[in-house]
């Protein structure tokens, strides 16, 4: 006991006697380890089971999607499978936990069979299906989809946008003095009413396909960007690189929600100024839901 400043008792911490113990530098260290594991497996299953980043590594998907932007996927809307987790530490397992079959027009991530690389593409397909491709049109059990041509694309020239050879004849300088991907739009408006914007840049091998029945527990995606997409049109692994016809609704990782941020390709990692300067404006917060008949799709 000792005696405060204004003359009350105060006890110890340790027993009359005894020396105060502390805590030693490694057991401070471990419960900084032990708090940071903790962090790490709570962000670990956020982004397993409920959300996480995706990042758009190619053109498959434009108009919608470009090349840079950074966009938020949701786990649960269709169950959880084995590609859900954002590292498998366990063995292969089949089926799904949970959840519903994805909607036509959703976007989605799969992971292609006997692949451990993510693709993302949109939904045409759903059991039950018959899917086609005539001359470029899409044709949904027999009959073709509502289509319109609208206004192109005016797709600003960047670093991840260049324009290259892959749309070459494409670029054109606009009004105001800047340098543009004009692209051509045919607008899709499928059965369930789900409408989006596809880019259709001419003939090209996928123009003419199939026909092929979804079966059951599978579904057929395509890309937006219907003459540069390898989807459910080709063949999975070397050379086309697609993903084998219908997949697996197991392999679906999950539902591609709103965008982000977006950058055009320009970012140094050691010019923090330059993370700023790289971003592309007006993208962020973009829905990447389908609209719907008598709506705009969302831009």
């Amino acid at each position: 006991m000792e005696l405060a400043e204004d003359g009350a008792l105060v006890k110890d911490d340790a027993p009359d006697g005894e020396p105060a113990k502390t805590e030693g530098k490694g057991s401070a260290i471990w419960r900084e380890v032990k708090g940071l594991i903790w962090v790490l497996l709570a962000v670990l299953a956020f982004h397993s089971f409920v959300a996480k980043p995706f990042y758009i590594p190619s053109e498959s998907m434009m108009p919608g999607l470009l090349k840079g932007d950074r966009l938020v996927v949701s786990k649960y809307p269709y169950g959880w499978s084995w590609v859900s987790p954002s590292f498998h530490v366990l063995p292969h397992w089949q089926g799904r936990l949970l959840g519903k079959m994805p909607k036509r027009g959703d976007v989605v991530i799969v992971t292609p069979p006997d692949s451990s690389e993510d693709y993302i593409k949109r939904v045409i397909g759903i059991p039950g299906d018959t899917v086609e491709v005539r001359g470029g049109r899409l044709i949904l059990n027999g009959q073709m989809v509502k289509w319109e041509k609208r206004p192109p694309a005016m797709i600003p020239v960047d670093a991840n946008v260049p324009c290259g050879i892959e749309f070459s004849g494409f670029m054109t300088d606009g009004a105001d003095g800047k340098r543009y991907c004009r692209l051509p739009i045919v607008r899709e408006t499928l059965p369930n009413g789900a409408t989006y914007d596809t880019i259709d840049l001419g003939q090209s091998i996928g123009d003419d396909y199939g026909p092929v029945k979804v079966g059951p527990d599978h579904v057929f995606l395509m890309g937006d960007n219907r003459d540069k997409s390898a989807d459910s049109r080709f063949g999975a692994g070397y050379p086309d690189h697609g993903l084998g016809g219908p997949v697996p609704w197991e392999n679906i990782g999950g539902r591609a929600e709103f965008i982000t941020f977006s950058l055009d390709g320009t970012t140094q990692l050691l010019n923090p100024l330059s993370w700023f300067e790289a971003l592309r404006s007006g993208r962020a917060g973009t829905s990447l839901r389908p609209a719907h008949s008598g709506q705009s799709p969302a831009k």
